[in-house]
């Protein structure tokens, strides 16, 4: 379903020129006075503050009140000769004890990240010998490299951030609350962060020969009620059926840039939607969560885990909002959509704003708590600065804020949001939201998705050339190509029909159908309800490993072959199973 070049409608015109920044930018003014650390009181009066204002808006919300596994920093500092050096902790590191965790130091040199887009997927080369040391590398301490290292052997780890300010951070790899599954991969080790300017020193020393280190690291660590906000906007014709668009309310320090700007942009989001609700043909949830920081997404897991039945029967996409508004960020680069929103995102932005933009698909990371029960997704982080600036002020890439490297600092501050910068960005979701919600037929071309899917087969299959034999898959995606085809040639005869009608329901019942089956298989290897860790996910990430076989001896050769061949029955299935929810749908759709 190419995307057809869309002017504002009069509707959407009514919804634009219903945005104001009063409410947001007061919500913004109030957190600047609030560190809303998860599970502290700051927290949970940010979150009355938010209840507060869709009361006075009138808006129907739910507050929840679940106890959310943390892990809070609380100080931590490295020694060595005689010198302090300050330093902290991320959230879960594994605290030394009193007498901190003493070690030789060594130094592994890190493949540092060229852009924002490759920050989580990188880190240190553990080919260096680590075992029993205590690794010094460059990196903000996460995931990634945090596990490597562990399993490489290091009792304890040293990471250089890029700057002279130390950004908190996040090291486990579990998304979420840990469970039987999970809960083995809680770090065991002592990881601490440290500025440029005391790493390089650290550098220079470990040059001179052997040296012994010492981490200290306090953090408060267990489970913690904190308040998840989720209002909810019903549509006329189609209320069963919602979009949810949501964000992290919790902070590092006050946190203007991750994410007051975002909350702020929720608040106004719900009000403008109620306000025109006799307009929406289908509903509109809005939540604030807890626990991203310092729960690794605790807030929106637990709310993937209690309401996983409902979004997986009637949820039509959810849409993350994660740092608008900030600073310089006037660029839409490499924002995150999944493919089949990909016509339809460059679409919304180019009629909201003016501007091109280009999309990447989504990291494991952020608030992306729903890939397992296989929602379309789009957005993430959105405006960034234009990379000449980013250039120009000499800024490394960062995770949020636009790109401003304040984030994860306590110099988050107010001057990282920028107001006119926030108006703009809420008209992209304010048109994205609205034409999801009404438009008769879903705008999601899974089209677009198979042929991603044809070219991930061709690279993992010439990988495997003589070992794995391909053919069913790409057989099973020919046959899904051929009824995909089929079905989105009869969409159009549909697009001026009412959203409630049999047909339309029928045509978008297939569209959802098709995300549960092909999201998850392009974004996990657990089960649908299931986390994945919180490391790179690959496309077909159960075919991936084919790349490691032209290079592997005998054993492992026949190990990875083992385990494509088993990825290999998973995705032909579900093209199958997508091609056979399509082909039955057709006869009730019109020719």
């Amino acid at each position: 379903m190419a995307s057809q070049i869309q002017s504002i409608s009069p509707l959407e015109d009514r919804f634009l020129q219903d945005l104001s920044s009063d409410a947001p930018w007061s919500l913004i003014e109030r957190f600047t006075t609030l560190v809303r650390e998860s599970g502290s009181e700051e927290e949970r009066e940010a979150a009355r503050y938010i209840a507060q204002q869709l009361d006075k808006f009138g808006i129907p919300y739910q507050v929840y009140e679940p106890d959310i596994y943390l892990s809070v920093p609380v100080s931590a500092s490295l020694s060595y000769e005689g010198k302090s050096v300050h330093a902290k902790p991320p959230a879960f590191s594994r605290p030394p004890g009193p007498a901190g965790l003493s070690g030789e130091a060594v130094y592994v040199p890190s493949r540092r990240p060229s852009s924002a887009s490759n920050l989580f997927d990188t880190g240190g080369d553990a080919g260096i010998d680590v075992r029993g040391k205590i690794v010094v590398t460059e990196g903000m301490g996460l995931p990634a490299a945090a596990e490597r290292f562990e399993k490489a052997g290091a009792i304890g780890q040293i990471h250089i951030n890029p700057g002279v300010d130390i950004h908190w951070g996040i090291c486990t790899t579990i998304w979420g609350a840990p469970d039987l599954d999970t809960a083995p991969r809680q770090p065991r080790t002592t990881i601490i962060s440290i500025n440029r300017p005391d790493g390089e020193a650290l550098i220079e020393r470990l040059k001179q020969g052997p040296l012994q280190v010492t981490l200290h690291a306090e953090l408060r660590e267990g489970w913690f009620p904190c308040p998840i906000v989720v209002a909810d906007i019903q549509g006329q014709q189609e209320p069963d059926r919602y979009v949810l668009v949501h964000g992290h309310y919790d902070s590092w320090d006050v946190g203007i840039g991750d994410n007051a700007v975002g909350d702020a942009a929720l608040l106004e989001l719900a009000r403008v939607f109620h306000k025109n609700r006799a307009e929406l043909a289908r509903s509109l949830k809005v939540a604030w969560w807890p626990g991203h920081s310092t729960g690794r997404y605790g807030g929106s897991t637990w709310y993937a885990d209690n309401f996983g039945l409902d979004l997986a029967r009637n949820c039509i996409a959810q849409v993350d909002i994660d740092s608008p508004g900030c600073r310089w960020a006037t660029e839409y680069y490499d924002v995150s959509w999944m493919i089949e929103t990909d016509d339809f995102c460059v679409e919304v932005i180019r009629d909201a704003t003016g501007k091109a933009a280009t999309g990447e698909r989504p990291h494991q990371a952020g608030d992306y708590s729903f890939n397992n029960i296989g929602l379309t997704g789009f957005f993430m982080l959105l405006s960034s600065m234009p990379k000449e600036l980013i250039a120009e002020k000499g800024y490394y890439p960062t995770g949020g804020c636009g790109g401003n490297i304040a984030w994860h600092t306590e110099n988050d501050q107010l001057e990282i949001a920028d107001k006119d910068n926030l108006m703009r960005d809420l008209r992209v979701y304010v048109l994205s939201l609205l034409r999801v919600l009404n438009r008769p037929v879903h705008p999601f071309d899974f089209r677009r998705l198979a042929v991603e899917f044809d070219e991930t087969l061709e690279q993992y299959g010439a990988a495997a050339a003589n070992v794995v034999d391909f053919s069913d898959a790409n057989q099973a995606l020919s046959e899904l190509q051929a009824e995909l085809d089929a079905f989105y040639a009869t969409l159009p005869g549909l697009q001026d029909r009412a959203v409630n009608e049999p047909a339309v329901r029928a045509a978008n019942d297939v569209i959802l159908a098709l995300a549960r089956t092909l999201v998850p298989i392009h974004f996990t290897r657990h089960g649908r309800f299931r986390n994945e860790p919180a490391l790179p996910i690959p496309p077909l990430p159960d075919l991936e490993p084919a790349l490691a076989l032209p290079d592997a001896q005998d054993h492992e050769r026949r190990v990875i072959a083992t385990h494509v061949r088993r990825g290999l029955n998973r995705v032909a299935w579900a093209f199958g199973e997508a091609a056979e929810i399509v082909r039955r749908a057709r006869t009730a759709l019109p020719a």
